[in-house]
């Protein structure tokens, strides 16, 4: 792996989705921690050092803003010029909540602080700026399902009034995870405020190939894809069929080649790539990494 690392370009980021899999031991992690508390807070500096992880997702951002403390915690065990994309709150990203009890009396209710920039600026950005500022990458804004159908120009309307009023610290990513916003319109607000589309891997989401066919998608500033459910694929089932995450179950050669064409085209117009899988895509994100690796070095 170091001599395939050594032939990536560096511009090209690879990496996984999370980091604090025990799964994979002897395939990123060698060290031996003391206890499950251990490997949480220490692990990160070891999953950097290894030769092609160039980027990591801060997946847990989606769930709750991650406090300034913790996020320089994540700072000081980083190398300098490796980057991180963080999932903005689901607070920010999410225009209604799901009917699931967990969300209360809000379930199947409209989210009243959906793309509210100001609430993004106070809860996510403002303690990124403080304690992670030089490790940032884009930020993910992941735009849930909506529980009722979204109406692709109102959404629109929403996306360019937030990322016009939103700080401009951190590059912008947006990830969809419903095909019917994925629009002309929806391309022209991304080119408007330089911000770039998430291609992301999905069950529910077109192919990644079908994606790149959408004029405007390849013009963001970054390129950016999140390899997550294969299609027909349901988390709960993959994460039960695949752990521990430590081998190829389901091996998706197309997702491969789509990805491969995608970081060409992307390095061939001098863009900086950032390519981070999830264990749900083929069975172990390591191995998926590793595969990608060896596809785009040769």
């Amino acid at each position: 792996v170091y001599e395939t690392g050594d032939r990536l370009p560096e511009t090209l980021r690879l990496g996984t989705s999370s980091w604090t899999v025990p799964g994979w031991a002897g395939l990123v992690y060698h060290r031996r921690y003391p206890n499950q508390k251990a490997f949480l807070r220490d692990s990160l500096g070891e999953y950097a050092a290894h030769p092609l992880m160039r980027t990591v997702g801060v997946d847990r951002g989606y769930y709750s803003p991650v406090p300034e403390e913790d996020l320089a915690a994540y700072s000081r065990q980083l190398p300098d010029g490796f980057r991180a994309a963080m999932k903005v709150w689901q607070r920010v990203t999410m225009p209604g909540f799901p009917r699931h009890p967990r969300y209360g009396d809000e379930a199947g209710k409209d989210n009243p602080s959906f793309l509210d920039a100001e609430l993004f600026r106070q809860a996510v950005h403002e303690p990124a700026c403080i304690g992670f500022s030089r490790h940032m990458g884009p930020w993910i804004v992941e735009i849930a399902p909506s529980p009722s159908p979204l109406d692709p120009t109102w959404f629109c309307e929403k996306l360019d009034a937030f990322l016009e009023a939103a700080p401009k610290g951190f590059p912008f990513a947006v990830e969809l995870r419903d095909r019917k916003l994925l629009t002309a319109q929806y391309a022209r607000t991304l080119q408007k405020h330089g911000a770039s589309h998430v291609f992301n891997y999905w069950s529910k989401m077109p192919k990644l190939a079908q994606q790149m066919r959408v004029d405007g998608l390849l013009d963001g500033p970054l390129c950016i894809a999140r390899l997550l459910l294969p299609p027909g694929g349901r988390y709960a089932d993959l994460k039960e069929a695949y752990a521990p995450f430590d081998r190829l179950v389901s091996p998706q050669p197309e997702m491969r080649q789509d990805v491969v064409r995608l970081v060409r085209e992307a390095l061939e117009h001098d863009k900086e790539c950032y390519i981070i899988v999830n264990n749900k895509a083929e069975g172990s994100s390591p191995l998926t990494v590793r595969a990608l690796a060896e596809l785009l070095a040769a």
